[in-house]
């Protein structure tokens, strides 16, 4: 036997279609009751019961109680992040599901993954980031460079008693490129939703940018070449 986490257990709970299609409903950071969630995965409440207890026992999953009623949630953004990149994988292989409608793409412009922004916007911060020295490569990780702490506190973005490190990277399935995930992507996501450039759309991981929002954020992130 070799030594080391065992990640075919942690796969084969993950590569049920069922199992697969409630990991997926709790990408936006929400908690959702067993019920709510044997509706996404299309199994009864049994089915969806027993599918829950193995996920929470495996980790994937916590549980947050209320009352007399239970809601399940994604139990860390490292989970988050897995599917995440799982999700690009699916995306570049002969079965991705074509990618058709105006949801779709909104999906790909701006959407919430877990507790952060994803989605073509996210990965425009990143880039405009990285591009102006704000972020640099530190020995844990990503960390705010002295000139990227004053840009974010000039954006209102606290970052006062962060954990550490204050930003990781993660896969963005449909850029395939990197976005910015741990307190300063969360960050990033409050900034928008708080300034009013950017609404949630009710029922979705969609995160809806006004045309002055864009803007802004355009201009709060610019990139090399923008006119």
């Amino acid at each position: 036997m070799r030594n080391g986490p065992d990640i075919s257990e942690v796969a084969a709970l993950i590569g049920d279609p069922g199992r697969a299609h409630m990991l997926l409903a709790l990408l936006d950071g929400r908690a959702l009751s067993a019920g709510e969630l044997a509706g996404e995965a299309g199994v009864t409440l049994q089915t969806a019961s027993g599918h829950l207890a193995r996920m929470v026992e495996a980790g994937l999953l916590c549980v947050e109680k209320q009352g007399r009623h239970r809601y399940f949630r994604l139990a860390t953004a490292e989970v988050a992040e897995a599917l995440s990149a799982l999700l690009a994988l699916a995306d570049q292989g002969a079965r991705r599901r074509v990618r058709t409608g105006p949801r779709d793409a909104a999906m790909r412009k701006a959407r919430s993954c877990y507790n952060h922004l994803a989605g073509e916007m996210a990965v425009r911060a990143y880039d405009s980031l990285r591009q102006r020295g704000l972020i640099v490569v530190a020995q844990d990780g990503l960390d705010l460079s002295d000139a990227g702490h004053a840009a974010f506190a000039g954006l209102g973005v606290a970052l006062t008693g962060s954990r550490k490190p204050l930003c990781r990277e993660c896969l963005d399935w449909s850029e395939r490129r990197m976005h910015l995930s741990g307190p300063l992507g969360t960050g990033l996501l409050t900034m928008v939703l708080d300034r009013g450039w950017a609404r949630r759309e009710t029922g979705s991981r969609v995160v809806a940018f006004t045309q002055t929002g864009e803007a802004a954020f355009r201009k709060a992130f610019p990139l090399t070449g923008d006119v």
